[in-house]
């Protein structure tokens, strides 16, 4: 992973020096695969370190430090480094990233139950032949349990779908506290 945190392939066009920000050990037991960290991600240099890391503890039910522990919680974005911002929201994930280092770090963590696919950049990579949208591949999420679950990203600019949405924080919620724990419980 020391290889990862030097990258620099897309440095010409990031809107800050590249800073890898990932986190990884072969013992993790749950990935949370999302798009690409935010600017206070980014300043902490540690993935969800915002509130939308807030938000999605909540929805997994653990704590920040269950949440940083590595050999619980992989947590792998599509972009490793910031993107920057358009109007709306940030940037998509770089597109270099995923071909170049993907598949090295899913293989590297060899221990994974659950896979937490957040955002439609994650779900078009690890979910390519399901539903359309991202509303349509959240609620089938019963027919990816036990090994995956898509979920919306956490981030504020999600309330408004959230709120269109309330079987999400309903059904979802709970189903995805209930599987994270039994895999949490398998680690003791």
């Amino acid at each position: 992973m020391h290889r990862i945190r030097q990258c620099t392939l897309c440095a010409q066009d990031l809107p800050l020096p590249p800073k890898p920000i990932l986190q990884v050990d072969s013992n993790a037991k749950i990935l949370i695969a999302a798009q690409a960290p935010g600017l206070l991600a980014h300043d902490a240099g540690r993935p969800f370190d915002d509130p939308s890391g807030d938000r999605l503890r909540r929805w997994l039910g653990v704590s920040p430090q269950q949440f940083y522990d590595p050999t619980l919680f992989a947590l792998l974005p599509m972009g490793f480094c910031y993107p920057g911002t358009r109007v709306g929201g940030d940037l998509p994930p770089r597109p270099e990233c995923a071909p170049k280092w993907r598949q090295e770090v899913l293989e590297y963590l060899e221990q994974i139950e659950l896979t937490l696919i957040i955002g439609q950049y994650a779900q078009a990579y690890h979910l390519p032949n399901g539903k359309k949208t991202l509303t349509e591949r959240v609620q089938n999420w019963r027919n990816h349990l036990p090994q995956q679950l898509p979920l919306p990203h956490p981030s504020g600019r999600n309330n408004r779908w959230l709120a269109k949405n309330l079987w999400f924080e309903k059904e979802v919620v709970p189903a995805l506290q209930h599987r994270v724990q039994e895999v949490l419980m398998g680690c003791a």
